[in-house]
Formats: structure tokens, sequence, C-alpha cells
């Protein structure tokens, strides 16, 4: 998601994705790589919402070695894997995503 809002507004209309799995919902587990690229990241943005313990990041990195990472949040753990970051959360902390949260409907109100 952030990397989606990112080309739309640098006005980036070539986008790919490189997905790596590493949680189940809540629950971290065994790091899959799902989807690569092709090159070695040079003149891309890698983009991901949150470098937390640096798993999924490392890889990233090592795929994709001449990419800028960028990130919306970074953890102590991995926050130097990141080129560029917006804010720094504890270690402990858990951050909710609305693209992770499971979908609800509430019934307007009928005046």
């Amino acid at each position: 998601m952030p990397g989606a809002i990112l080309a739309r507004e640098l006005n980036l209309r070539v986008v790919d994705t490189l997905c790596i799995a590493s949680y189940d919902h809540d629950q971290q587990g065994k790091i899959n790589i799902l989807k690569t690229v092709e090159g070695d990241g040079d003149g891309y943005l890698l983009v991901d919402d949150l470098v937390d313990t640096g798993g999924t990041a490392k890889i990233a990195k090592e795929l994709l070695p001449k990419a800028c990472f960028v990130t919306i949040y970074a953890k102590p753990q991995a926050m130097a894997l990141a080129e560029h970051f917006v804010r720094e959360f504890e270690q402990d902390t858990w951050i909710h995503f609305p693209w992770d949260i499971e979908p609800s409907y509430s019934e307007p109100l009928v005046q």
C-alpha cells in the first residue's frame, strides 16, 4: 500500500512487487520469498510499511542491493537497514495497519 501511494505521488508508471512473507496474521514464522523481480535494484525505490526485526528487509536488500530502501515506520533492531523512514517506534510496539485489519461494516444510523 505505501508503495502504491508513493508511486502515485511521484508519478511513477512502472511498479513491481517483491513479495516476502514472514508473518501469518500476527505470528512471525519462517521467511518465504513469494515473488522476486529481475535485476539488482539499480534505480529502484524499495518501499515497505515497517522494518521491525529486519528479517525480510535483509533478504530484500540481498535480492536488490542497489535499491534505495525506504519505510514508513522503523524499530530500533533494524532501522539501520532503511535509508529513510518517517517515524521510529519502540521495538515492542505492535502497529495495526489499515490494510491488515479485518474489514467491518456498521449500519448507518437511521434518523
